[in-house]
């Protein structure tokens, strides 16, 4: 069953609507996971997601490659510059093609994308997955569903193509690293470790998209590619650091160390039912810890952290205190709305505050009584605080209640 996609609309129609966070462990590293919507009408979802996120995995369809809601995300990933890594999936539906995926990166969003992976049989005969760069071959054949893959011989039949993907590969990797093109030119051989760093090094910059593949429903290759996480998408530390402004204009460097003055970002508002207003926080810098007081610098007032949570999409792990590069969810916050920072009552520093596009379609709503009125007032305007690309509104002339959105799968 789909983990993050928990509401019981997104069940139904078989796509995500809200963005859902939760933390994973894999390989002695801590992961942060946002799972975001690809569909064009939740583009706030992913634009506050970007926002917040070091490192991004762009999951293609393997049977239609690159499709026109892609284009509109990957521009929204290199407006914020977070580095990408390209995810080739459903290889295991009928009509999947990999190698027209992978073309499809370069043709219709001019990036420079090259596979590090191939699939073994495609479709319904998918069985593993080709690492180009170790040129060794994982295969799936009889793992259950969280068992590694076995490692075994390269197929006869893929050996060719593999070479020429690895040549091809190696060349495009030399434009990123000096060191790297001189062995190319003198014909050495560059060892695996070498390759690794440059495709990391390469990735980090933006311009350059290491391709995997796999079927995530069949759970091949997720393994592979979350090796390819660790390996290729920065830690807090890598990215540049995030800048804030003082009151008198002054630019402020948020450094992710626990030790300075806490700086975080709210990035999404969510209503629960039990526990009523919920604060997705993103922590630039310091430490936040439960019962404290912060302040809200962008309206000037300080708000009461009640209490912290970890996210694993719509259950709760209650914890202390939230660290630098963590993110977390804060119970308790009266005044704090999308985009706002939160820090320490002796700094007054503001983030860069995110713009969200107007919406384009507007629709009458009725109650079905008068009694459901206040009901539904209410409800919409959780709803508009919840999404800042909803709006709601009573026409002056006929007195009904217009709702306003981006589209009609929006509203």
């Amino acid at each position: 069953a789909a983990t993050m996609d928990w509401m019981a609309q997104e069940q139904e129609r078989g796509i995500t609507i809200t963005s859902a966070a939760t933390t994973c462990f894999w390989k002695g590293n801590r992961i942060n996971i946002i799972d975001t919507p690809g569909h064009v009408d939740f583009t706030v979802e992913v634009e506050r997601s970007l926002r917040v996120l070091d490192g991004a995995i762009t999951v293609l369809d393997g049977k239609n490659g690159v499709e026109p809601q892609t284009e509109t995300v990957w521009r929204q990933g290199s407006k914020y510059g977070v580095p990408r890594i390209v995810f080739v999936n459903k290889l295991d539906a009928i009509g999947a093609d990999y190698d027209m995926s992978v073309a499809s990166l370069k043709e219709k969003l001019g990036a420079c994308a090259k596979a590090v992976q191939y699939p073994i049989g495609i479709s319904n005969t998918l069985s593993g997955v080709i690492d180009i760069i170790k040129m060794k071959a994982y295969d799936y054949t009889g793992c259950k569903e969280h068992e590694m893959p076995h490692e075994v011989e390269l197929p006869a039949e893929y050996v060719e193509k593999c070479k020429a993907l690895r040549e091809d590969l190696i060349e495009t990797l030399a434009g990123f690293d000096d060191d790297l093109m001189m062995k190319v030119l003198d014909g050495q051989e560059p060892t695996i470790e070498e390759i690794k760093n440059v495709i990391r090094k390469a990735t980090l910059t933006g311009e350059f998209h290491p391709v995997f593949c796999g079927s995530a429903y069949k759970n091949k290759g997720i393994q592979l590619l979350l090796d390819g996480v660790v390996d290729y998408l920065p830690s807090p530390i890598e990215i540049p650091h995030a800048k804030g402004e003082t009151p008198d204009g002054k630019e402020y460097i948020c450094e992710p160390d626990d030790s300075k003055p806490l700086v975080a970002l709210a990035f999404k508002i969510a209503t629960d039912p039990f526990i009523g207003r919920l604060a997705y926080v993103r922590i630039y810098s310091g430490t936040l810890k439960s019962g404290s007081y912060v302040l809200n610098s962008n309206k000037g007032v300080k708000e009461r952290i009640a209490r912290l949570v970890l996210m694993h999409s719509n259950h709760r792990q209650e914890v202390d205190e939230l660290h630098a590069g963590d993110i977390g969810a804060v119970i308790g916050l009266k005044n704090t709305t999308t985009g706002e920072t939160l820090c320490d009552e002796n700094i007054d520093v503001v983030l860069e505050k995110m713009e969200f596009p107007e919406p384009v379609i507007e629709e009458a709503v009725e109650p079905k009584t008068k009694a459901d009125q206040e009901k539904m007032s209410l409800a919409l305007s959780k709803l508009a605080e919840e999404d800042p690309t909803f709006r709601a509104h009573t026409d002056k002339e006929t007195g009904q209640t217009i709702i306003a959105g981006m589209g009609e799968l929006h509203l």
